[in-house]
């Protein structure tokens, strides 16, 4: 398990609460491994992980995260790799 790369304090990503934290894995689905194993997870609050407001709800703030979570990938392992290890481009 990779420490984030794309967060470094355990707080809500958007309200920076540090109560009811759930870890989001921002490639998820089969490739919630490589997500764990490269460090592409957040922590958010409960509401802006499932509730109302969650990224599981909102298709705007979800792509953002995963072009963010590409982005900072290919600053450290590159292009190629993100899109052999994840198969598809979100940029």
């Amino acid at each position: 398990m990779a420490k984030s790369i794309l967060q470094k304090e355990k707080v809500c990503l958007v309200c920076k609460t540090t109560l009811n934290l759930q870890k989001h894995h921002v490639i998820y689905g089969p490739n919630r491994p490589k997500s764990e194993k490269y460090g592409l997870t957040v922590y958010l609050c409960q509401e802006h992980h499932t509730g109302n407001q969650g990224v599981h709800f909102q298709k705007q703030f979800n792509e953002e995260l995963h072009q963010w979570a590409q982005m900072a990938f290919e600053e450290i392992y590159g292009h190629e790799l993100f899109i052999q290890e994840f198969g598809r481009n979100y940029l």
